[in-house]
């Protein structure tokens, strides 16, 4: 009846999953006061707005179990209101359903609330569970989807022995630079105008702050303002302390000849235009922490699937002394690429001819070897002790394959375990973050793949809907607050809860129009974006620029120069992004804390949510009218005492809670981080 022995019952239609928890946000709409008063056991009645879990610590013992580790898992229903709970998990060890019967341990500290556990014994098999929640003869069922009155064969929480997601990830903030558009550290390595010429068009320099088009006749991709890793060194005081981002991750630096260098001419050579190999070495000790402050990471662009066609393995131009696959069918590289008629057609990545697709053959292939299978590979290589990169984004990922076909299928997915193995077999805290638009389920959901992806669909989409009215490709497609909850929990479930934390938030990045020009220049729709990203689930991932409201279109537009007279800490909006990296970096319970949701309003427009842990309790207001409201938040949801004073992280205005609730008023595309 829920067929749990197939992927299937992990990837329905986020439709019919939001059709699901919008029924449920009607619900708990309709009565967001406290009623464990009249919550009683054996009336034939679960109330369902008591009952909580999600995979935070503590509803949770071991949310990345090892295999000898039994996990605990704890539920919490209403005081006095259910008769029976149990634990049904899925084994995919075995096959079977097994049942758990839950005990009742303690109440919170507020008394509203029971909270009932239960053990799932050890194994190193992955499982599958939900909750069945009995008042006499009424039953109702949750998962990660939500509440059901029927079993539901989706959506349910993970158990992943083995599966570890990096701690640095989890809690960090990631900064990402296109590197010739941050600053000119070098002035002697810029590309001039006529440096070079590439398929008919030839370099442009341009002035700094000036525009990212080229001349007419000229090629986008070939203008070059001389941004480099000398800049991004001198700089990282700013992206430290001032941003406060302690993960740097930089668009390709590899040897190539258009700007964006997704044309991979050499793997294991920095482009000249960003510098010099020992210009990375100097960038990734300085970010690691010798001689600037904090320990921080470095990611890297890794371009696998394809690789340019003026690349030393294809050499389309004769640029190198050795034969390339386009050159001659006898070049020790002509097995990289698939040609339907040597050497005019071949495959390439969606078509454009300057990318021809690798392929990656059978397990053991040259290719396999050459880009992450050995000490020597490309992958492994910069992982290693000579670089000690802290790991790997994988452009366009999902089309890695053999043959030149398109991904996405099962030759993919064992490319992208062997890649997996090889990259923590090296360092077993490397990040593995894979790109991804849709749901990324294939690839995180079994813990043998990605760390994470990058969350077009679970942050960067939703968030700009709701706020801008515009989706992220800068198209009408407004969402009201309901939805926008519906959503974000939908793609929350989709996915194991360390993984959640390491998805990458972003508001822009360089495939997509700028937030804030989807925002219509707007800066306090910027400074919501901002609140919002800080205290979600996830990796927040400033694209450089928006922490000040960059405007910019689409490609090439939203790669525009950095200004440094407006990125410092005098400028509002850079100034609250740092105050906001403060408060994430100083309560735990914003990075791996539970999620739960508390208003929302479509008619105010106001959605609020509470963060909370064993050491604090959040509450999250957020309001996207361009007028102030007054919001009533069910902070007894959080387990807030009666008498308690929580604070606004923000302002620095103490509340008192009464009756279990705190009011607030918070300004028209702005919010409050109430903490306790």
């Amino acid at each position: 009846m829920f067929d749990h022995g197939t992927p299937d019952h992990r990837n329905a239609t986020r439709g019919a999953r939001t059709v699901l928890w919008l029924a449920l946000c009607a619900t708990l709409a309709a009565g967001l006061l406290p009623v464990a008063a009249s919550a009683a056991s054996s009336d034939n009645n679960v109330e369902w707005n008591g009952l909580f879990h999600d995979q935070g610590p503590l509803f949770d013992s071991a949310p990345e179990p090892t295999a000898t580790q039994p996990v605990t898992l704890t539920f919490r229903t209403f005081k006095g209101d259910i008769t029976s709970a149990n634990i049904k998990y899925y084994d995919s060890g075995d096959g079977q359903f097994h049942w758990v019967p839950m005990h009742w341990v303690s109440n919170d500290a507020t008394g509203t609330f029971d909270l009932w556990q239960g053990t799932i014994p050890a194994s190193g098999s992955e499982k599958y569970y939900r909750f069945q929640i009995n008042d006499g003869s009424k039953t109702v069922w949750y998962n990660a989807q939500g509440i059901s009155d029927s079993e539901q064969p989706f959506g349910d929480f993970f158990v992943i022995p083995g599966f570890k997601t990096p701690d640095w990830m989890k809690n960090g903030v990631m900064y990402q630079i296109f590197p010739d558009r941050f600053y000119n550290g070098n002035p002697r390595n810029d590309v001039q105008t006529g440096q070079y010429c590439y398929k008919g068009h030839c370099t442009e320099k341009h002035a700094w702050g000036s525009s990212v088009f080229a001349g007419p006749g000229g090629d986008n991709n070939l203008v070059f303002f001389g941004g480099d890793l000398a800049g991004i060194d001198q700089k990282l005081g700013y992206i430290k302390d001032t941003v406060g981002a302690d993960i740097l991750y930089l668009n390709p630096i590899f040897l190539a000849p258009s700007v964006h260098k997704y044309d991979v001419a050499d793997y294991y050579r920095v482009d000249p235009a960003f510098g010099s190999n020992r210009s990375l070495h100097r960038l990734i000790h300085d970010v690691h922490g010798h001689g600037h402050g904090q320990r921080g990471y470095i990611v890297l662009d890794g371009v696998f699937n394809h690789t340019g066609d003026a690349s030393k393995w294809f050499d389309k131009y004769n640029w190198w002394r050795s034969e390339g696959a386009y050159e001659s069918q006898q070049s020790p590289w002509f097995g990289f690429y698939t040609f339907q008629q040597w050497p005019q057609v071949y495959s390439s990545f969606l078509g454009f001819d300057t990318l021809p697709k690798l392929d990656y053959g059978a397990s053991g292939s040259a290719v396999r070897r050459a880009i992450y299978d050995g000490p020597s590979s490309v992958v492994q290589t910069y992982l290693g002790p000579s670089w000690r990169i802290d790991g790997w984004r994988l452009d366009a990922a999902q089309y890695i394959d053999a043959g030149g076909n398109g991904g996405s299928d099962d030759t993919n997915h064992q490319i992208m375990r062997e890649l997996r193995s090889a990259v923590k077999s090296v360092n077993p805290n490397a990040e593995i973050l894979g790109e991804y638009w849709g749901v990324a389920g294939p690839w995180v959901d079994n813990g043998d793949q990605w760390d994470g992806a990058m969350n077009y669909n679970g942050f960067t989409d939703p968030v700009s809907r709701w706020i801008t009215g515009r989706d992220e490709g800068n198209n009408p497609n407004s969402i009201d607050t309901t939805t926008f909850d519906a959503w974000l929990h939908g793609t929350r479930a989709d996915l194991p809860g360390d993984v959640q934390q390491t998805m990458t938030n972003f508001l822009s990045s360089h495939d997509i129009p700028r937030f804030a020009t989807r925002a219509g220049g707007d800066i306090w729709k910027t400074y919501l974006a901002l609140i919002f990203q800080m205290t979600y689930v996830g990796t927040p991932t400033i694209y450089y620029g928006d922490e000040y409201g960059m405007q910019g279109g689409a490609d090439p537009d939203n790669r525009r120069t950095f200004d440094w007279n407006t990125g410092s800490s005098t400028n509002s909006a850079v100034a609250l992004t740092g105050k906001l990296t403060a408060i994430r970096r100083a309560y735990p319970a914003l990075r791996t804390g539970s999620f739960i949701t508390l208003v929302t309003d479509n008619s105010n427009q106001i959605y609020a949510y509470g963060r909370f842990d064993a050491s604090n309790r959040i509450a999250v207001a957020l309001n996207n009218d361009s007028t102030s409201h007054t919001v009533t938040l069910p902070v007894w949801q959080l387990s807030m005492t009666n008498g308690s004073t929580v604070t606004d992280l923000l302002s620095g205005q103490q509340y008192s809670v009464q009756d279990g609730q705190v009011t607030v008023t918070v300004n028209g595309h702005y919010g409050a981080i109430l903490a306790q």
